[in-house]
């Protein structure tokens, strides 16, 4: 779009004349627009803005008819000078073309002087007017960013229908005025001409929503506030930049046409949408230049190839040894890219990815080395490689394998990783008189797989011979093969000779001149002889041998050579099997009554396969009578009852008999028990007496009952003689009796505090001890009462249950050799009736079974009077009631 304005006179104005009364002639007219102005106009004065959308579109031709004026792309009209309106109208037309679709328009303007108004005032007898309905309707009006002015720039007059009748001012708020940014815009109060005062920034402030005011002279506001809109149109002045300062992209070497490197984004702060912000990419160079690989979407800056021959390793690039980055000079501009845009220039890098699209090749087609004969683990060449990928990567890391002549595994090869050689090594012992030399082909790949080239070809592996010679030795003897296997007879008898173990010389081959030694024979079965190597048994050899372990005996021997060279051998004695063991069991068998009515007997034959199973059972026919023995799968019988048994103990005697008719006769031990499992069998001591198991005691076990049965006798006449002793006793108890024993009180009263006065020393020892030896009677009255004995400490009471104490109350206490003199007369009785009697009976008088009767109390055992040794447990007695205390003490030792 162009809009033309010339000086009067000039060349150019003669010709706009003529085209502008060329399109009069043949214009049609479109709109009429009145606008009222002040009467006097400063140059380039703002009048008004038309809308010349409504008449023709994107006209690419705006005239002006008079001089005068001056219209803008977007209808805004101007004033070249100074104009002084009279009272009439003054008018002129904007003619639109349009060259494309031969259109032409006219728009005529009309401007109308404002009158200069009389200031009246409302009087209190004028009706009060009423505000109007109808809202006064804003003029829209727009604001040029980065104006150049003059200021202060007329923007837009208000005007209010209450001005016809009374005297109006105006005024305005909002932002731009009494906000931020403050005194931007104002008005005059009497016209209602709006004035902008300075240039905007549209990319701070793209519009302004302000409020104008019309009130009268005392104030009253006959028209509601209207709102008004300034929008601030945008200049181009704001050059895009790019988003991001520093841009690197990555893209694989080899990649096809076409492929996407990445996007480059640029910023541009002017109004989104119109071609003040319309970006268009260019590349302008490209670093190294040739060949050119790239090329940029112009609307959304994506990146990509335009070539596959991207070759990161690639020579002949400007001071670079490789191809392996790009640069690309960008730039970006706005206004659609037309030179008359802002733009911004701009560097991106673009680095090659490596891809694995050069094999590793060797520096030399052949290598020879050399080695002594007989060693290992030692390096015998280093193989240098090269490869023109990304060193330290998968893509350049050697991988070396042996292609040919390892096959008896002799050689390894690995990669040193910090030289990425090929390293060659020993691994196992070669032998010159087997081989002169070995002859390996090599082959080296990459760690990682090869990709396809630009051609689409794949690269090969690379192959080098190596040629190992080896060198001769003088070596020691050789034990081959390292093991060798003898046969033997199981159960052969010692001084038997097998044949040993056979080492060779090298150099000789034979066995001249080596001596042998057995350095390994676990249970020492054989002997070496030196100079031949064959054995010699010293034992029977036992096939059942815990050493044996498969039917195998291994004895290591050593053979060496007269310099001191040795090698080791193995000799493994395969022992023949014998049936020379019968078939076993294990003789302890219980059948529970509740899960079944039979036991599985399962032998075992230590012999091997061929002289075991199956097994033959035979029962004895003293047994057949309550049992019997059925054969199951020649391995194992049922042991059965024949009826119901009770629970007891059975001797049960069988034979097993193997396959060649080897047998052994056992007498098995049958416990029958009312139980579920054979572990929760538990029979009762009644149960245990009625078992009469038939046992011969040897010589010894009769020499020990004897022996026990005289010192028995020993103990007995022992405590006879201290017994007797005892009756010339005068005195019961020792002298410090008093301080040892607790008076017998039956008072239930309040107890007095003991003192050594309140023990009574028992008077008429004699008789008391002479009552205490009458077995079961009191006072001659012949009448038998229940003893009672209760151990205190350093003596005893007798207590009757009829009733008191035996002679009187302080005839209780006793001492140890009085108890002594009364129950070794009764023990000695009760041990005499026991041995008289079979059935024991008189035992249960004194054996007692005693029964689990729960926990024991906190405090322990009530024998606190008893002579201890320690005094452990007793912490309670130190929270007992003052009562107890006293008795506390006299129990306890302090």
């Amino acid at each position: 779009m162009a809009v033309a304005s010339a000086a009067p006179g000039s060349t150019f104005s003669k010709q706009l004349l003529f085209s502008l009364l060329t399109l009069i002639l043949s214009c049609d007219a479109c709109q009429k627009i009145s606008l009222q102005v002040p009467s006097h106009l400063k140059a380039e004065t703002h009048v008004g803005k038309v809308n010349l959308d409504e008449c023709l579109k994107s006209p690419s031709l705006i005239l002006s008819s008079d001089p005068a004026f001056r219209i803008l792309e977007d209808g805004t009209i101007y004033t070249t000078h100074d104009l002084l309106l009279s009272s009439e109208q003054k008018r002129f037309s904007i003619f639109l073309l349009d060259s494309q679709r031969q259109e032409q328009k006219e728009v005529e303007v009309v401007l109308s002087a404002r009158e200069k108004k009389v200031f009246r005032k409302r009087h209190t007898k004028d009706p009060v007017p009423k505000r109007s309905k109808r809202r006064w309707a804003p003029i829209p009006c727009s604001l040029m960013e980065n104006s150049l002015g003059p200021f202060p720039q007329h923007v837009q007059q208000i005007q209010s229908d209450a001005a016809q009748n009374y005297t109006i001012f105006y005024s305005l708020s909002g932002p731009g005025v009494d906000k931020e940014p403050h005194n931007l815009f104002f008005i005059e109060k009497d016209t209602g001409d709006i004035y902008c005062t300075r240039s905007i920034d549209r990319e701070q402030y793209d519009q302004f929503e302000v409020y104008g005011y019309a009130t009268t002279v005392d104030g009253y506001a006959p028209d509601y506030p209207l709102p008004l809109l300034f929008k601030v149109e945008d200049d181009n002045d704001n050059a895009p930049y790019f988003e991001n300062k520093v841009t690197v992209f990555s893209v694989p070497e080899n990649c096809r046409t076409g492929t996407s490197v990445g996007q480059v984004t640029a910023i541009d702060n002017d109004e989104p949408g119109t071609l003040h912000t319309l970006l268009k990419f260019k590349i302008l160079q490209q670093i190294p230049d040739h060949p050119r690989h790239f090329t940029i979407h112009p609307d959304t800056g994506v990146i990509s190839t335009t070539s596959p021959l991207l070759d990161r390793e690639k020579r002949g690039c400007p001071g670079l040894q490789k191809c392996d980055t790009y640069q690309l000079v960008m730039e970006v501009r706005d206004m659609g890219g037309q030179p008359f845009g802002l733009f911004t220039t701009g560097t991106i890098t673009i680095s090659l990815e490596d891809e694995n699209d050069n094999p590793p090749y060797f520096t030399q087609t052949s290598y020879t080395t050399e080695v002594e004969e007989n060693r290992i683990d030692v390096e015998i060449l280093r193989m240098m490689v090269q490869d023109q990928d990304l060193p330290n990567t998968p893509h350049s890391k050697a991988v070396y394998t042996i292609l040919q002549g390892n096959e008896n595994g002799n050689f390894k090869i690995t990669t040193d990783p910090n030289t990425n050689e090929g390293v060659l090594c020993v691994v196992k012992s070669l032998n010159y008189e087997v081989n002169h030399q070995v002859i390996l082909q090599i082959g080296v790949l990459n760690e990682a797989q090869f990709s396809k080239v630009a051609n689409g070809q794949t690269p090969t592996m690379c192959t080098t011979t190596v040629t190992v010679k080896i060198k001769d030795s003088d070596e020691g003897p050789e034990c081959q093969p390292p093991v060798k296997t003898i046969q033997s007879k199981d159960g052969l008898p010692a001084g038997q000779e097998l044949l040993g173990y056979k080492a060779i010389d090298p150099e000789k081959s034979s066995s001249e001149g080596i001596r042998y030694q057995k350095v390994g024979d676990e249970d020492n079965w054989f002997e070496i002889n030196e100079r031949t190597g064959n054995l010699k048994t010293l034992k029977i050899l036992d096939r059942e041998s815990k050493f044996v372990k498969n039917n195998q005996y291994n004895i290591s021997v050593v053979a060496m050579d007269a310099a001191g060279r040795s090698c080791t051998g193995t000799l493994v004695v395969l022992l023949e099997d014998f049936n020379d063991h019968p078939p076993q069991i294990d003789k302890d068998v219980t059948i529970c009554q509740h899960e079944k009515d039979y036991a599985v007997l399962e032998p075992v034959d230590l012999d091997g396969p061929d002289n075991g199973p199956p097994f033959e059972f035979f029962l004895d026919n003293s047994a057949s009578k309550l049992w019997t023995l059925e054969p199951q799968d020649g391995r194992r019988a049922f042991l059965r009852q024949r009826h119901n048994l009770n629970y007891n103990y059975y001797s049960v005697p069988i034979q097993i008999q193997d396959r060649h008719g080897y047998s052994a006769k056992h007498v098995l031990s049958v416990r029958v028990c009312d139980c579920t499992i054979p572990s929760e069998c538990r029979m009762s001591a009644k149960e245990e007496r009625d078992v009469k198991p038939n046992v011969i005691l040897g010589k010894w076990a009769i020499l020990s009952m004897v022996l026990g049965s005289a010192l028995l006798l020993c103990i007995l006449f022992t405590c006879f003689c201290v017994t007797t002793s005892k009756r010339t006793v005068k005195k019961c108890f020792p002298d410090d009796v008093a301080q040892q024993n607790l008076i017998v009180s039956n008072t239930e009263g309040p107890g007095e505090e003991v003192t050594e006065a309140n023990i009574r020393l028992p008077t008429q020892t004699s008789n008391i001890c002479d009552t205490s030896m009458s077995v079961g009677t009191l006072g001659g009255q012949g009448t038998k009462t229940q003893q009672n004995f209760e151990m205190v400490k350093g003596g005893y009471t007798l207590e009757s249950s009829k009733g008191g104490v035996l002679g009187a109350a302080d005839a209780g206490r006793y001492g140890y050799t009085d108890w002594q003199s009364f129950t070794q007369p009764r023990l000695g009785e009760k041990v005499y009736l026991c041995g008289q009697d079979e059935e024991h009976k008189h035992c249960e008088d004194y054996v007692r079974s005693y029964n689990y009767e729960g926990k024991g109390s906190m405090a322990g055992s009530v024998g606190c009077c008893s002579d201890r040794q320690e005094e452990e447990g007793l912490e309670f007695l130190d929270h007992l009631e003052p009562k107890f205390r006293t008795l506390a003490k006299t129990c306890v030792k302090k």
